[in-house]
């Protein structure tokens, strides 16, 4: 069946006239809609990693909304005074900038393109646009929470970078290899790329998982 016309911006307007009529203490803030719509992109957003049955590639919101899930279950892994529901914070909104720079993959032009000075600067500026869409309050600490995540210097976002790296290597181990073989990865690549950010905020983690992909790599 076809889907029917949707005038988006008469519905947008409605939702927007709707939510001001609520008006009271804990209503939906009129300011947020907007980045609501915004942060719907991230759907359409596609990663190299694939669902672990291997039919497909993963959206950059299936993957935060993993991540979280992978928080809340491993959370035992995580380091003295980690933090886990701003862990689950950081990994909802780290991948937001996507919606304007798209995926990066780790492994991509050997291992150089994530990491570069260009990528850094397209997902600043993607940072200020996106977050500057939500209210100032949430503003601010929404885009220093994404700051504190890309710098993994604070045990919280060592954590969420730990967990924001071992999802991947999990997909791949559960799908015949995913994009190791796309990217024709070695064991040394996976350890120097990978492994040592999960090691920095979940060593015990990287030590059970470098076991279970060692003996992928021959």
């Amino acid at each position: 069946m076809a889907r029917a016309h949707v005038d988006d911006r008469l519905v947008l307007d409605n939702i927007l006239d709707d939510l001001s009529a609520l008006g009271g203490k804990g209503a939906v803030q009129e300011s947020a809609a907007p980045a609501f719509r915004e942060a719907d992109a991230l759907k359409h957003v596609m990663r190299a990693t694939t669902t672990v049955d291997g039919t497909r590639v993963e959206n950059s919101g299936e993957h935060s909304w993993h991540l979280a899930l992978y928080a809340l279950v491993l959370a035992d892994q995580a380091g003295p005074g980690v933090d886990i529901n701003r862990v689950i914070r950081m990994l909802l909104i780290h991948d937001l900038v996507e919606i304007d720079v798209g995926d990066v993959p780790i492994h991509s032009q050997n291992g150089q393109a994530h990491a570069s000075v260009e990528t850094q600067a397209a997902e600043a500026k993607a940072a200020d646009r996106i977050f500057g869409l939500l209210p100032n309050d949430l503003r601010d600490d929404l885009r220093a929470l994404w700051q504190e995540f890309e710098a993994a210097e604070t045990p919280d976002a060592r954590f969420a970078k730990s967990l924001d790296r071992v999802q991947p290597v999990m997909a791949n181990l559960m799908s015949g290899g995913g994009t190791w073989s796309t990217y024709n990865v070695t064991f040394d690549q996976l350890e120097a790329r990978v492994g040592s950010k999960i090691a920095k905020g979940a060593p015990a983690l990287w030590d059970w998982v470098r076991e279970k992909a060692r003996p992928w790599f021959g």
